[in-house]
């Protein structure tokens, strides 16, 4: 998948991955589509729940290992 900018989050853990992912996330064009790399495995819930309440779109999530992909789309 497609991406605009890649957040490194491996290694940190709840709520600092949120809250990279929110300056992040400020910093993109609506359409733009940021990839965060995380390990927390919070992230699995933490996520999804925090693009319903900013109207960010979760496009995709996934594993390879220990480290979680999440695709985010802003909107």
């Amino acid at each position: 998948m497609e991406f605009t900018r890649e957040l490194n989050a491996v290694g940190l853990s709840c709520p600092i991955p949120i809250i990279k992912t929110k300056k992040a996330m400020d910093e993109l064009k609506e359409g733009e589509v940021l990839l965060v790399l995380a390990d927390d495995p919070g992230a699995r819930e933490d996520f999804p729940a925090w693009c319903e309440q900013t109207g960010n779109e979760l496009l995709k999530m996934e594993e390879e290992g220990k480290v979680i992909k999440i695709f985010i789309k802003k909107g």
